[in-house]
């Protein structure tokens, strides 16, 4: 086995990350606790039952396991309604049906957070044209950058509302930019400053990678509307696609009527085979979201003990999974990933190397050998082929798995003499 060849530096960074680990699991371990408590009273409270977990073909009309999976994430969410689908084929595309479901032509919006990640370039019309952007729709976009504390700079956005501005987008994850998160906290007292001033505004919050992260979702601070993916976070590492819109009961069903058709709405839509994946991987989700946080903060000692930039820090608060490393060039990157990838259950032969993908400027390196193809919550690690190379882990089903995947990073830097 690889365990018994590792280089005595790597090793030590191995203890010195498992040490800090056990410090910092308290926390983790209660949040977890708490939120498969609120999971599993969701799926009571709606009576979850077998006849559930069949699917439906055709236009699955009166298909009463759609509906009630649709309000036992409503209330894991804290929101009024939701719209869970495998029609939706990632979070790129559930967060376009929520903007395009709900913003008009003449209208404006403003992301808080700074540019929004890479994939939502053409979505908007920042990059692309003639691809039916909301640019392309008369819909008008501007963006104000966090703080230089990562923080939502409340008197820039309030500068920026103009009398067409309709809605405040927030990315809670940091994507593929070297910043903290968003904490509840933060998106609670920015609510509030909303609700104060421009009461009229829609907030809408990208909740990719922070789900059941924290005690609370963005629904319990009365953000107005959310969207995310499947094989992320409330997967469960389980569903094999789809993704879901969650928020106020009239701004779901303009949402679901972009997905569908005016008229339609949320009323049809066939669940197939993956019903049961559906709901056995969002009760799982608690259990999986942990273990991906307990590996990010190991990974985040890992690399920082073998001299690596990380963000993250090891004892930072975690309000999402993703953790950053930084590795400063070409080579190191795809060295890193290639290791990785070797951690892998499935195609752990494979040799990740840049490419273009669909939706991204830059080439994009990605590893992770997963069941389910690009399905973050297993563990994955990827990033834009770009100074200063950075690489981002995501996920990760078990502490062990992702351990065996940064030890095997490590060792393919440290066979090529890119370890410092």
């Amino acid at each position: 086995m690889f365990l018994d060849h590792l280089p005595s530096k790597i090793l030590e960074a191995k203890n010195q990350a498992e040490q800090l680990l056990t410090l910092q699991e308290k926390p983790i371990l209660d949040i977890a606790e708490y939120n498969h408590a609120k999971v599993l009273a969701a799926f009571q409270e709606e009576r979850v039952s077998t006849y559930h977990l069949q699917g439906t073909t055709g236009y699955g009309l009166g298909d009463s396991g759609r509906e009630t999976l649709d309000r036992v994430m409503a209330r894991i969410l804290g929101t009024e309604a939701a719209l869970v689908r495998g029609q939706f084929v990632s979070g790129t595309h559930a967060i376009a049906t929520a903007l395009f479901g709900v913003l008009r032509p003449g209208d404006h919006f403003i992301s808080v957070t700074g540019d929004p990640y890479d994939t939502l370039e053409e979505v908007i019309g920042i990059r692309g044209t003639g691809q039916g952007s909301l640019k392309d729709f008369g819909v008008s976009y501007d963006s104000v950058p966090l703080s230089e504390e990562g923080t939502i700079q409340h008197s820039l956005v309030s500068q920026g509302i103009k009398p067409n501005t309709k809605m405040l987008i927030l990315q809670r994850s940091r994507g593929y930019a070297w910043r903290n998160s968003l904490p509840m906290e933060q998106i609670a007292a920015f609510v509030a400053y909303v609700r104060e001033h421009f009461p009229h505004l829609i907030i809408f919050v990208d909740n990719c990678y922070g789900e059941l992260v924290e005690k609370c979702e963005p629904g319990d601070v009365g953000a107005d509307l959310m969207a995310g993916s499947l094989i992320k976070n409330l997967g469960g590492s389980l569903a094999p696609t789809g993704g879901y819109i969650a928020g106020r009961q009239e701004l779901v069903e303009k949402a679901a009527c972009r997905l569908t058709a005016p008229g339609i709405g949320g009323e049809v839509g066939a669940t197939l085979s993956w019903q049961l994946q559906f709901f056995q991987g969002l009760f799982f989700s608690p259990l999986t979201v942990s273990e991906a946080i307990r590996g990010a903060i190991f990974s985040a000692a890992f690399w920082q003990a073998l001299g690596f930039e990380v963000n993250p820090l090891p004892d930072a608060l975690r309000t999402d999974l993703i953790q950053a490393v930084k590795l400063n060039s070409r080579e190191a990157m795809i060295a890193f990933c290639q290791g990785f990838q070797k951690g892998s259950p499935v195609d752990s032969h494979v040799l990740p190397i840049p490419s273009g993908m669909p939706g991204y400027e830059d080439e994009v390196i990605m590893a992770g050998g997963t069941f389910i193809q690009g399905a973050t919550s297993e563990f994955s690690a990827d990033g834009p082929m770009r100074d200063p190379f950075i690489a981002y882990q995501q996920g990760g089903v078990s502490m062990n798995y992702i351990k065996f995947g940064n030890l095997l990073a490590a060792q393919k830097l440290w066979e090529q003499g890119l370890l410092k």
